[in-house]
């Protein structure tokens, strides 16, 4: 995990010597907690107050000295850049980089003198849109909203150390880089579950504090800042601009469009990953773009499309929406499949959802249902290999399950099929629904009789119990009114 990791290295002795993950020095295992408790402390002042606990010197050059420099390429993101109380006069040390200005690195509408195609080049845009300011901080309202413990810290000029745990492109790279000039801070970011993958020392000095899968609306809203810091003016349904007077400053460039419609698409198929939503967003603003300046190019103007970002999202990340259209459609296209016993095409269609982040559940759970609706008594195997798929789905989870939801969609495309038992269920299911008047009662001789009174009325009498007899009981179990109804055939 970035910024967390312990180093072990090679036990010298009997003791094993690990590297603090705040100033790099190796010292032995059975320090570490001492260490860390003096390390993670702030210093009082810049110089050593008298009386102090000297802290042990490092030689220059030496591999703990590399380790604890500062690359003078990095940046500081503003969103952490406030100095603790006592260090506002202090000045960086020389192997820091040099402190920029809030309002330095705020982010700009766009530069108005480059083409959206410069824009676009260099850095990822999922790099430049990074936040600078707590308020361009999306989708996170539980952790950074009014009144919550971090944001009160961060007002407070106090940052903890912590551990941010959440999804791929929820916002942990943002707080990677330094906080402050001279004072650290750690602060970590991961996807997994930081329970097991972090150092338990380390663990214990640190908040941890999950961070959520960006919603649509958050989604919606990092895709707009990023259009319009490239200069895309956004297009409603009725093909107004938001921009109709936009400052083009007499520029002969195309102006660059994008669909309402567009940004939706792209928030909902990027499944709450920023990263993916912005460079599917930026390949198809390339993609376009370059069309455009084809000689043969005529048009003078140039939209963005709901295709456009599909296409773009389908070169960065498998296009696959758990929520909308193609959902569906592959559901669809695994069940029909498999119905027609072709367990390749059956195989791919798994694959296509399972890769694209599909819920292995709710695969699984179809699987049940198809076991008895399409295989059915043919063979009888069927549903209990489709319900251990699913337990074993519920017991080990992704990705380890692929392969049991795999095994089950061959085994079912491969198995006879019948849907006998299905059919004959939905002329029942017909047959109470076109039922007029009230329901026909239960036959007498049916009826239980737990009390004399219900004897007394008649309730099972003339029931002729069946283990009684050597051969067929002539009995009846339907209803006088459907006397000769066979829902398996539907005739009287």
């Amino acid at each position: 995990m970035a910024g967390t990791e312990v180093i072990k290295l090679e036990s010298e002795g009997t003791e094993e010597r690990v590297s603090c993950p705040v100033c790099a020095q190796e010292l032995p295992a059975s320090r570490i907690n001492v260490h860390l408790d003096r390390c993670l402390q702030p210093p009082a002042s810049v110089n050593d107050t008298p009386g102090s606990p000297p802290v042990p010197a490092m030689e220059e050059g030496s591999q703990s000295s590399k380790k604890r420099r500062l690359s003078a390429s990095s940046t500081t993101f503003p969103l952490f850049h406030r100095p603790r109380p006592g260090l506002e006069n202090a000045s960086c040390p020389s192997s820091a980089p040099s402190c920029p200005s809030p309002a330095a690195a705020l982010p700009q509408q766009y530069e108005s003198g480059k083409s959206i195609p410069e824009r676009l080049e260099g850095k990822p845009l999922a790099d430049r849109m990074r936040p600078a300011t707590l308020d361009d901080y999306m989708g996170q309202g539980k952790v950074l909203g009014a009144k919550t413990l971090l944001r009160s810290l961060l007002e407070s000029n106090e940052v903890p150390s912590i551990i941010l745990w959440g999804p791929p492109g929820c916002g942990k790279d943002t707080f990677l880089p330094h906080v402050e000039c001279g004072t650290v801070t750690l602060i970590g970011a991961t996807t997994e579950n930081p329970s097991f993958q972090v150092n338990a020392a380390l663990l214990s000095r640190c908040r941890v504090i999950v961070l959520e899968k960006l919603s649509v609306e958050a989604m919606e809203a990092i895709l707009t800042r990023a259009v319009n810091s490239l200069g895309i003016r956004v297009l409603d349904q009725d093909g107004h601009s938001d921009a109709e007077d936009g400052d083009s400053g007499g520029s002969a460039e195309i102006p660059v469009y994008i669909e309402e419609k567009a940004l939706s698409t792209l928030a909902h198929l990027c499944d709450g990953d920023a990263r993916i939503g912005l460079n599917g967003l930026q390949l198809a603003a390339q993609a376009i773009l370059a069309v455009g300046k084809q000689p043969n190019s005529l048009k003078p103007e140039i939209v963005i499309t709901e295709d456009h970002v599909k296409e773009g999202l389908q070169r960065s990340h498998i296009l696959y929406d758990r929520a909308g259209e193609e959902h569906y459609n592959c559901i669809s296209a695994l069940h029909k499949s498999m119905r027609g016993s072709d367990a390749n095409a059956s195989l791919y269609w798994l694959a296509r959802m399972l890769e694209g982040g599909e819920d292995p559940l709710y695969v699984a759970r179809r699987l049940v249902r198809f076991a008895s609706e399409d295989v059915g008594l043919a063979d009888p195997s069927a549903l209990p290999q489709a319900v251990a798929a699913f337990q074993g789905c519920h017991l080990i989870g992704m990705p380890e399950c692929e392969v049991l939801l795999a095994q089950c969609v061959v085994y079912l495309a491969r198995a006879p099929k019948s849907i006998e038992v299905y059919s004959a269920y939905n002329n029942v299911k017909a047959c109470l629904k076109n039922q007029k008047g009230p329901l026909p009662p239960v036959p007498l001789h049916l009826r239980n009789a737990p009390t004399k009174l219900m004897k007394g009325l008649g309730y099972g009498q003339g029931y002729k119990y069946n283990p009684m007899f050597k051969g067929p009981v002539d009995q009846d179990y339907l209803p006088e009114e459907l006397k000769g109804m066979n829902f398996f055939k539907k005739a009287r």
